[in-house]
């Protein structure tokens, strides 16, 4: 069965993560280390990645993942934005290894109107600059999360993400990230088995099922090929409680983390419902 859990927040300590995933019974978890919108972050001192451990221990030991800064654009072809971004990047690599964390998702960035190709090189080349100062590329395994396409952004089609993690010097130990509503926006429909066999045969096709390692559940408010990335709750969007059983009851995939980023308040009410939700669509 998949391990369902949820993004949370680690306002008060990054181990408070933990507590709130217990609260909502999540087995899979997604934080941001750092705030996601500010370039000068601390870094993680020794006591605050203990902490971190020892609760992550108590709570189970379940699958983490990192999620990174959303100011970061390794695609940027603006020299102070791409060195920072490099910078960055680099640091949440850092951080995710000293907290023993496996997994980093990053949006492939935007090409900011330099075209797709451009941009495509210039994010793969700096993902490499950015990996290799962290000097951490063993210990955490970077995935590229699948978007909406919206704007300039790249990583929408599956064919930019092959050619991202082919044109890696690191390509052999980078994997994917697979956000629902990001692919479904994209024009990759998964609602009816036909449909939904066809997007993962083409992923595999030009992919690889076996770079796929951790799934984003979420509802897609707007339609099929929109281009707009609308999170909603599950269910209640254009995806459909159809395609998300037929994604949960994938043998392909029963054993992989897969996490909500839907809205919620500080009393996670909604991640409780939709939690129960996808636990009532397994089979």
């Amino acid at each position: 069965m998949p391990l369902l859990g949820a993004h949370m927040s680690v306002a008060g300590g990054l181990f408070r993560a933990f507590e709130r995933i217990a609260r909502v019974g999540g087995e899979a978890l997604q934080i941001f280390t750092r705030n996601q919108r500010q370039w000068r972050v601390p870094e993680v001192s020794a006591e605050e990645a203990a902490l971190f451990r020892d609760h992550w221990e108590k709570w189970g030991q379940g699958p983490v993942a990192v999620h990174d800064s959303y100011l970061i654009n390794l695609a940027s072809p603006d020299p102070e934005i791409e060195a920072k971004s490099i910078a960055a990047f680099a640091g949440e690599i850092r951080r995710a290894d000293l907290l023993g964390i496996p997994f980093l998702i990053t949006h492939p960035g935007s090409h900011m109107g330099t075209g797709l190709a451009a941009g495509v090189a210039r994010f793969t080349a700096n993902l490499d600059r950015a990996i290799d100062l962290a000097e951490a590329a063993a210990r955490v395994t970077v995935l590229l999360e699948t978007t909406a396409g919206q704007g300039t952004n790249l990583g929408s089609g599956f064919e930019e993400l092959r050619d991202m993690l082919e044109g890696s010097r690191h390509g052999a130990a980078l994997g994917v990230c697979f956000d629902t509503c990001h692919a479904f926006a994209a024009g990759y429909d998964l609602r009816t088995p036909e449909s939904y066999a066809r997007t993962m045969a083409e992923f595999a096709r030009l992919i690889g099922l076996k770079r796929l390692r951790f799934f984003h559940l979420n509802d897609a408010m707007k339609g099929l090929g929109s281009r707009v990335d609308r999170h909603t709750h599950i269910g209640q969007g254009e995806i459909g409680d159809p395609g998300f059983a037929l994604l949960l009851n994938d043998p392909r995939f029963r054993h992989h983390p897969m996490v909500l980023e839907t809205p919620k308040g500080e009393e996670l009410a909604e991640d409780v419902i939709n939690l129960q939700r996808l636990r009532s669509l397994l089979r």
